[in-house]
């Protein structure tokens, strides 16, 4: 199985929201908008980074990546997520390859940082690591977690686009 990773078209969109409905469908720790996240972040003209994953003319991955604003004012952060995988498709690598992608445009677009909310297990492995100072308020502060790019790591609050209080 060949997997390309590229960035959206317009003809990927219903096949992300597909992918992103069932990637999330049976995960802890979700109120189930993900799939409206991306559109709201997408209409906004907000969606820095969209690339999906697809094999065979199907697209079985996706991530989003949109910029964040820290309360020091420290520019250029951006927030990773959400991402997604088919679940069929979970486990072969997909959603490393979407994150590895994602975060090699970061660097090209010469962002300081990157921030996502997930599991530390497995985020590590990119290198993301919790800050001390830097937060996403209600949010237990392993799961929050940030990546250096250039610069140093800011401190404050970090909000995320007006798109993930989408509900529908």
């Amino acid at each position: 199985m060949s997997i390309t990773i590229r960035k959206e078209t317009p003809s990927d969109v219903d096949q992300i929201h597909e992918v992103t409905v069932a990637a999330f469908l049976n995960a802890p720790h979700t109120d189930h908008t993900e799939q409206f996240i991306v559109k709201a972040l997408r209409e906004s003209g907000v969606l820095s980074i969209s690339l999906v994953a697809e094999t065979e003319g199907k697209v079985v991955g996706h991530v989003a990546v949109s910029p964040v604003s820290v309360s020091n004012g420290a520019d250029s952060w951006y927030g990773l997520g959400p991402i997604s995988v088919e679940p069929g498709q979970q486990g072969k690598g997909i959603g490393s390859l979407l994150m590895n992608a994602a975060l090699d445009e970061l660097k090209e677009m010469q962002a300081n940082g990157c921030v996502l909310l997930g599991d530390p297990e497995y985020y590590s492995r990119f290198g993301f690591c919790p800050v001390d100072g830097l937060i996403l308020p209600n949010v237990p502060p392993e799961y929050f977690q940030a990546i250096l790019f250039q610069g140093d790591f800011p401190q404050g609050e970090v909000e995320y686009h007006q798109s993930f209080n989408t509900k529908a």
